[in-house]
């Protein structure tokens, strides 16, 4: 298990009783998220964390699954699913840097609050467009922390050697639309709330 696992692990239950930040924000997203949806569609979700966003979408697609590095998140997911009777979500523990799942097997995929937590953003992107079919979607929320927390790149592993903080990575709005880019993926969507907060980006994989 690596450090940014365990830092998730020990935080697990505290996070999932965490308000949303902002219900305002967070509908919007979900609304602009179900604009994609068709009641046919597989959809992928990185990064569920406890697993709240993917069963509020559990009712708009044929099939979700939700993973996670975190094996106490998955969890709590697995328990928020039974008690909701929700059928058609699988959570599951991973990797994101291997996913070892087949390529074009989603029509959506979803990235919320994950690639700055991520050091292998860009090979995370690269292997997104790989799963996703022809035409399919990705869907991310991302914080740029190299253009809102400048310093950060000094204080994050300080914090990180310590335990106070997970895995973080440092880039800018500019450099996280040229990985997409890069990766082969046409910018359909983006809306940043307010300066400094998280970018909400839908690209899409060409037909």
């Amino acid at each position: 298990m690596n450090s940014s696992a365990r830092f998730w692990n020990r935080i697990a239950t505290r996070y999932s009783r965490k308000p949303v930040p902002d219900e305002e924000i967070y509908k919007k997203k979900l609304e602009i998220t179900q604009s994609y949806f068709r009641p046919e569609m597989k959809l992928l979700e990185i990064g569920c964390g406890t697993g709240s966003t993917a069963l509020t979408h559990a009712s708009q697609v044929s099939h979700i699954l939700a993973i996670d590095f975190s094996e106490k998140m998955i969890e709590l997911a697995e328990t928020k699913r039974n008690s909701a009777g929700i059928r058609n979500v699988d959570f599951e523990c991973r990797t994101f840097k291997v996913l070892n799942l087949p390529d074009n097997s989603f029509d959506i995929v979803l990235g919320l609050s994950i690639l700055h937590l991520l050091e292998s953003w860009n090979e995370t992107i690269q292997n997104v467009y790989s799963l996703l079919k022809p035409g399919g979607w990705f869907i991310s929320s991302t914080v740029c922390i190299a253009d809102s927390m400048k310093l950060f790149k000094f204080i994050a592993p300080i914090g990180r050697s310590i335990g106070l903080l997970p895995e973080l990575a440092i880039f800018t709005r500019d450099e996280l639309v040229q990985g997409l880019c890069s990766a082969g993926f046409i910018l359909e969507h983006e809306w940043q709330p307010e300066k400094n907060q998280a970018i909400f980006i839908v690209v899409q994989k060409p037909r």
